[in-house]
C-alpha cells in the first residue's frame, strides 16, 4: 500500500455558541477554520485527520500541510507509522517557526488507515485496556459568576459526570469565590479541578493553591507558565491539591518533567504530544515512572476521538475532558454525546478512528481554500 496524496478541506465552524449571550469578544475570529485531513492510498482507503482551528490560523494551518508535509508522504507505506513518524520528527528540527502539531494531525490519520486496512479499532491495535471511560464535564464559559458556576456544577453532577473543572484566570480575588462556590453547591465528595492556564504567578498560584487544598479539589492544572520547572517543583512540594502539568509543552520535555517530579500527574494529548504514536510513548513513559497522564481535550472532533482510543489502550489515565458542545462537529456520531448513565464515554468499535464523517454536514460548511479538493 502507498499514500497517493494529502488533501485538506477548511470546515466552517459558527464559534457563537462558545461565548456567553453569543457574543464574540474583540479580537477573536469571527469564524473558525478547522483543516479537515485526508491521507488517500493506492488501495482505496483513506485516514482522516483535522488541524485545531478557532485562532484565525485554519487557512495558514492548511496551506503548511499541503506544502511542507504532503511531498514527504507520497509514496510511502502508510501501515509503516513508526518509521514516518520518526521521519517527519526529523523534518521538524528545522521547522523554526512552527511546533509538531501538524506532523501530530497526520499521525492520527495514519492510524485511521492501519485500522481500517486490518478491521480493527485503533485501540485494539494499541493492546486495549478497556472499551469506556468516565468522563468529566469542563465549564463552558470562564466568565461565569459563581452563581451560574454553581447552576453548572449540579449540572454535570447529575447528568452523571465524574467531575467538573473550572477554568477561571481573573486572579486570586476575583476566582476564588468561585471555586468556593463551587465546593459548596455540589458537596465534598464531587471532584472539582482548577484550570487558570498558566494565567497565575507563583505568588497567586500559592494563594488560589491553598483555597484549593482547603476545599479538596482534585487536582490544580496549568497554574503558571509549564516552561517554570522550578516553579513547579516548589508548589508540588507545598501544596497538598495534586499538580498537573506539561500540557503544552512538546513530548521531549517530558522527560525533565517526569525525572525532576515538577508535578504529581502531567497533562498532553494526540495534538499536543505528537499524535497518537506521541501520546502513546507519553504515557508509557509516565506509567513507567509511576505517574498519571490524563488526557487533555483538543477541542477537534477526530482528535478528540484519537484521544479516547489512547484512553482506552492504557491503565494510567483517570478520565476523558468533555468540553463545550460547540467542538463536536461534523460526525455522524460522536462518542461523547452519547454519555452513559454512569458518566462513561464508550469507545467506537469500528475500524480505525470507528466514526463516519457527516458528509453532508462538511459539503454544506467546507469554505474554499487554495489547499482543499473536494
Amino acid at each position: 500500500m502507498k499514500i497517493t496524496d494529502l488533501t485538506t478541506r477548511l470546515i466552517a465552524v459558527d464559534p457563537r455558541p462558545r461565548y456567553l449571550d453569543g457574543r464574540i469578544p474583540p479580537g477573536r475570529p469571527s469564524v473558525w477554520h478547522y483543516p479537515l485531513v485526508t491521507v488517500h492510498t493506492d488501495s482505496g482507503i483513506s485516514g482522516h485527520s483535522m488541524a485545531y482551528g478557532p485562532h484565525g490560523d485554519g487557512a495558514a494551518l492548511a496551506d503548511i500541510l499541503h506544502h511542507v508535509y504532503r511531498s514527504e508522504l507520497l509514496g510511502e507505506n502508510p501501515l509503516h507509522i513508526e518509521s514516518l513518524w520518526q521521519k517527519l520528527q526529523r523534518k521538524q528540527r528545522h521547522l523554526y517557526n512552527q511546533r509538531d502539531t501538524l506532523a501530530a494531525v497526520i499521525d492520527v490519520a495514519l492510524w485511521d488507515i492501519l485500522g481500517k486496512a486490518t478491521g480493527q479499532p485503533i485501540a485494539t491495535l494499541l493492546g486495549q485496556y478497556r472499551d469506556r471511560v468516565p468522563a468529566y464535564m469542563s465549564a463552558h464559559s470562564e466568565h461565569y459568576s459563581a452563581e451560574q458556576i454553581a447552576r453548572e456544577a449540579i449540572s454535570a453532577r447529575q447528568a452523571g459526570y465524574h467531575g467538573y473543572k473550572l477554568q477561571l484566570r481573573d486572579g486570586p480575588a476575583a476566582d476564588i469565590p468561585r471555586l468556593r462556590a463551587a465546593r459548596e453547591a455540589v458537596g465534598k465528595d464531587f471532584r472539582l479541578m482548577q484550570d487558570p492556564n498558566s494565567a497565575y504567578s507563583l505568588h497567586e498560584a500559592l494563594e488560589v493553591g491553598r483555597v484549593l487544598n482547603a476545599c479538596d479539589y482534585h487536582w490544580f492544572e496549568e497554574p503558571i507558565p509549564e516552561a517554570q520547572l522550578a516553579n513547579y517543583r516548589y508548589l508540588t512540594q507545598t501544596l497538598r491539591t495534586p499538580i498537573l502539568a506539561a500540557e503544552t509543552l512538546p513530548l521531549a520535555d517530558l522527560a525533565n518533567c517526569i525525572q525532576g517530579r515538577v508535578a504529581v500527574m502531567l497533562r498532553g494529548d494526540v495534538l499536543l504530544k505528537g499524535g497518537i504514536t506521541g501520546l502513546r510513548k507519553a504515557m508509557a513513559a509516565c506509567e513507567l515512572a509511576g505517574l498519571n497522564l490524563e488526557i487533555h481535550t483538543a477541542n477537534t472532533p477526530l482528535l478528540d476521538v484519537a484521544n479516547l482510543h489512547v484512553a482506552c489502550a492504557a491503565r494510567n489515565t483517570t478520565f476523558m475532558e468533555v468540553h463545550h458542545p460547540v467542538f463536536r462537529f461534523g460526525l455522524k456520531q460522536h462518542p461523547f454525546d452519547s454519555l452513559t448513565d454512569d458518566g462513561m464515554i464508550t469507545l467506537p468499535d469500528g475500524p480505525g478512528l470507528g466514526v463516519e464523517l457527516d458528509a453532508d454536514w462538511i459539503d454544506a460548511h467546507t469554505t474554499n481554500s487554495s489547499t482543499s479538493i473536494a
